[in-house]
């Protein structure tokens, strides 16, 4: 059903011809690099909080994580990942599927500004074989983008 909904999402902006369906997983970071056949920094990959009462998502490189110190200066709480087992009911997709597109109502995409990098990215499409090419000012235009921070680092 996410697949469905991210295709349903991209309509609007006429953009589900750039949905790539692979025979391969694309779950992690690692295995949709080698199935699209990019480099790991190019995967947009989406992690979701729950930031003080509200649910947001964070969309940053394949190469970098959560910087502990700087989340909490930006959103002034601790980083608490939303559980497995809650993501589709509060964030609207699976894991291995969760993507800043198609998102419950209420949740806000926060894109991390190390993604400025690159020209292009690959997020997962809803689904855990499911990728879709965009460029950033797409990503802004087609999520409930709330705003530009600055809370990773590279992975060690």
């Amino acid at each position: 059903m996410s697949l469905k909904t991210v295709e349903n999402h991209l309509k609007k902006f006429n953009l589900t011809k750039n949905i790539i369906i692979l025979d391969k997983s694309s779950a992690t970071v690692p295995l949709a690099a080698k199935a699209l056949n990019c480099r790991e920094e190019e995967i947009a990959k989406t992690m979701s909080f729950l930031a003080n009462d509200d649910y947001i998502v964070i969309v940053m490189p394949g190469n970098r994580k959560i910087d502990n110190k700087k989340y909490k200066e930006a959103f002034k709480t601790k980083a608490k990942m939303v559980p497995t087992q809650d993501l589709e009911e509060k964030i609207g997709h699976v894991m291995g599927g969760v993507c800043p597109f198609g998102l419950k109502k209420g949740v806000k995409v926060y894109l991390d500004i190390s993604l400025k990098n690159y020209q292009e990215v690959y997020p997962a499409a809803g689904e855990a074989n499911a990728a879709i090419k965009l460029t950033l000012k797409e990503l802004e235009e087609t999520t409930n983008f709330a705003a530009w921070i600055d809370v990773t680092k590279n992975i060690d």
